[in-house]
């Protein structure tokens, strides 16, 4: 198991960057990386990949929400995506390779890779594959995770030396729908901790309180929560987790 870095515990991670579109900073775009830094905040930033395979940074798999373009991201290329303007700001959607190149290892990266197979399975490998070959030799505090077993143990392989993590989640199925419920119970008991040598993870916040979160702890790794929205919440979100990822205020960041 590769070990956290222990800077990913200390300040609070500025969930899809320090996002703010009333002040020109969309999510993952470099503006609102840049100003996470300024802040002194580590980053959560998103990959999706493109039609030409490289890792592109942003979160949703269609652009309709995100930008005034449609359909799904993985039906252009990098070169395309990179000239369609993030909605409430100026510049397009970046490369892995570039954001690495920005952030320089100031600050710690946690990197969620989105789940490429759409149910959680093993139809993956790409993305993973782009991210490790963009991020080879990168110094500074990195960490990858997504939701997708299948994607954690392709970084094992292709990546060995960063960590990795699981997103992890109650899995109701409300707001996962078109999971099978099978597949929805077998997550939910985060069972992949072992077999992906997984060294945290990144819990939803209302769930912290879960049995399955507290043999996470009780096993010494450390637990991360998504998504901190207000000072109140992280109060009490840190009675369990060590770190927080927030968005549309300015956490604290611990002495």
């Amino acid at each position: 198991m590769t070990r956290l870095d222990r800077r990913f515990l200390g300040a609070p991670l500025a969930h899809r960057a320090l996002h703010d579109v009333s002040d020109g900073r969309p999510e993952n775009s470099r503006a609102a990386i840049l100003a996470a830094i300024r802040h002194g905040y580590g980053l959560e930033i998103d990959l999706q990949m493109s039609r030409d395979g490289q890792a592109m940074v942003f979160h949703d798999y269609a652009l309709d929400r995100l930008t005034s373009e449609r359909g799904p991201v993985r039906q252009h290329t990098a070169a395309e995506l990179a000239s369609i303007p993030l909605s409430g700001g100026t510049e397009g959607i970046p490369t892995f390779a570039e954001v690495l190149k920005l952030v320089a290892g100031r600050v710690p990266l946690l990197v969620e890779i989105k789940d490429q197979d759409g149910a959680m399975g093993d139809n993956v490998g790409l993305l993973e594959k782009a991210a490790a070959r963009d991020a080879d030799g990168y110094a500074g505090p990195l960490a990858y995770m997504s939701f997708n077993p299948h994607s954690v143990l392709k970084m094992l392989e292709y990546a060995p030396d960063v960590p990795r993590g699981l997103v992890t989640d109650s899995y109701s199925a409300d707001d996962w729908p078109l999971l099978p419920a099978t597949t929805r119970d077998h997550l939910r008991e985060i069972p992949d901790l072992g077999r992906t040598l997984a060294s945290f993870v990144s819990h939803q916040a209302s769930d912290l309180e879960s049995r399955h979160v507290a043999k996470v702890k009780a096993a010494g790794l450390p637990v991360l929560c998504w998504t901190i929205r207000s000072p109140r919440d992280e109060q009490i979100a840190r009675k369990v987790a060590d770190n927080v990822t927030f968005e549309g205020y300015l956490s604290k960041i611990p002495a």
